[in-house]
């Protein structure tokens, strides 16, 4: 498969954050989950990928430099943001108008099927749609060129668990393509666990964990254990741990092994929720 993105040394500083230096890279077929709470630099992170805010570094999409203007590099990406940029006084047709000549593969046939599909109206201005429709307006417009790279910023915030759905199958039919890859950006972390191939943890502007979503599942557990228990349990097993009122949950790595070297603890399934409470409000040991 062919390398989408490459991530160098990738920068951005404010008066009271910095985001990186950010290393990775992936390639097609995959859905990258964005993870971490508010603040944490995941939207610094997309605009800075795509070249929106100004940052260090190099970003290479499909093997060009973002910062090129090549407008192949450009066509081949689809973007939907966490506020929109679409004007609030044009309907779906306008937007059907405006972007067939911005695009040499948008596809009308297909907006409007993803329209009829998501049951936007086409005549409505978006200022009279609902948040989640307006969402659904964005997603299919990103869709409708044929892109190759999907980066979306909190997709389904403000959908409805059915209609998410429906938006998360969308999302797996486009990644068939093994040249197709989605960075998705988002608090409804349940979302990636059924969709995500890869996590990427961003907290106060680092990447904290970067590991396959099935890896992060199967090798990472909570050992739960009484208040006065806790001191058993050897500091080389503890990432990170949470004290409660009444026990101490403890993120841990190879839970299978320690679940036998405590069996009179609880070792209990780990959540993407769960890894980054434990990592953003857990302490050391």
């Amino acid at each position: 498969m062919n390398q989408i993105l490459t991530v160098k040394d990738l920068q951005k500083k404010y008066n009271n954050f910095t985001l990186g230096p950010i290393n990775t890279s992936f390639k097609g077929g995959v859905i990258i989950g964005l993870i971490g709470e508010n603040g944490a630099g995941k939207t610094t992170f997309i605009k800075s990928i795509l070249g929106i805010i100004k940052s260090t570094g190099k970003v290479e999409i499909f093997g060009h430099d973002i910062s090129t203007e090549e407008k192949d590099v450009k066509e081949n990406i689809g973007v939907v943001l966490d506020n929109s940029f679409f004007p609030e006084v044009l309907t779906a047709n306008d937007i059907d108008k405006i972007m067939n000549p911005l695009y040499k593969n948008w596809d009308p046939g297909l907006f409007y099927n993803l329209l009829e599909r998501f049951s936007i109206p086409k005549n409505k201005t978006i200022k009279t749609l609902s948040k989640g429709m307006s969402k659904k307006l964005e997603i299919a417009a990103a869709l409708a060129h044929h892109p190759k790279f999907l980066l979306l910023d909190e997709p389904t915030s403000g959908l409805d668990p059915v209609v998410r759905k429906e938006v998360l199958d969308v999302f797996l039919d486009f990644i068939q393509d093994e040249e197709h890859t989605i960075l998705l950006s988002t608090h409804i972390t349940s979302d990636l666990e059924h969709i995500a191939d890869y996590i990427l943890f961003l907290n106060h502007g680092q990447i904290v964990l970067e590991e396959t979503k099935d890896d992060i599942m199967e090798n990472y557990g909570i050992l739960k254990c009484g208040i006065n228990d806790f001191s058993k349990v050897a500091k080389e097993d503890i990432i990170r741990f949470i004290k409660n009122k009444y026990n101490y949950e403890i993120l841990v790595k190879n839970p299978f092994k320690l679940q036998k070297k405590y069996p009179e603890m609880v070792m209990d399934k780990l959540t993407l929720e769960d890894l980054m409470v434990l990592i953003v409000k857990g302490c050391e040991a």
